[in-house]
């Protein structure tokens, strides 16, 4: 993926975005739950004495997860402290077991964790913002036990096509974040991780407004996040160009379509 995505810029994104996430995080939601029901089918509880939530942002599903395995020690591992300080703040603070998670900030590329160390890794709508993914799969393996697994979810480079196609009638720079395709993400994994189960899918969303869309993605903090983005502000003579292009996607309903191209992986360490 080369330098594709600014790292910091995503920290620093995610972090102003912690306070206002969850209440606009309604398709982020569902992708972690859905990756939770494919996961249960693939998993023995009883061997699931420790689970690290990659990414774990907010810490929504790092609380849903102590709701499925209650016994197991659980780490929230996010490159945003803003969002990890909302997580300590806002989460499992009703629960008797608060002893049992552990918030890190750290980077998914060169965890600050023993290796070895953990049953499951869960990961929903994060690793999309990983320069390179092979230190990341090799990372993921790393802290992986033996018979380990590790469930994810992630963002394929369709996501956004019409919002990308829109600007392209503006002007070339990058005003989408690219991510990278199955085939990609695939050829990356290491000799260690086991390919389980894989899964794609075209996830549509719409909107009455284009106005709508953007708050959305501020509210989660989804700016763009290349590095080949365009210098200083967007004049209104581009953004005028832009939402006239946006509006010939516009369906028979009246509404502006939004897509998202979600990949499942389920992998397992030899």
């Amino acid at each position: 993926m080369g330098e594709l995505i600014n790292k910091q810029r995503v920290a620093e994104s995610f972090s102003k975005a912690a306070a206002t996430y969850d209440s606009v995080a309604g398709l982020q939601r569902d992708i972690g739950h859905q990756l939770l029901e494919k996961l249960t089918p693939h998993l023995q509880e009883a061997e699931l004495g420790s689970i690290l939530d990659l990414g774990c942002g907010t810490g929504y599903f790092t609380t849903a997860l102590n709701t499925h395995y209650p016994d197991a020690l659980l780490t929230g591992l996010d490159i945003a402290s803003g969002m990890l300080a909302y997580a300590r703040s806002h989460r499992l603070l009703d629960r008797p077991l608060d002893r049992q998670v552990s918030w890190v900030c750290g980077d998914a590329e060169n965890l600050p964790l023993k290796s070895a160390s953990y049953s499951l890794v869960f990961s929903s709508l994060a690793i999309q913002w990983c320069e390179n993914s092979p230190a990341l799969f090799s990372e993921i393996s790393r802290v992986l036990h033996a018979g380990g697994t590790a469930c994810l979810a992630t963002l394929g480079p369709q996501t956004l096509c019409e919002l990308r196609g829109a600007w392209s009638h503006v002007d070339s720079y990058r005003h989408v974040n690219q991510f990278q395709s199955m085939r990609e993400l695939i050829s990356a994994l290491p000799d260690d991780l086991q390919i389980i189960d894989t899964e794609c899918e075209m996830q549509v969303l719409h909107y009455p407004q284009l106005k709508e869309l953007t708050h959305e993605l501020k509210g989660i903090g989804a700016h763009n996040m290349n590095a080949g983005q365009a210098k200083g502000l967007t004049g209104p003579a581009r953004v005028k160009a832009f939402r006239k292009a946006y509006e010939s996607f516009r369906n028979t309903q009246g509404l502006l379509p939004a897509s998202y191209e979600v990949y499942y992986l389920i992998l397992r360490k030899r």
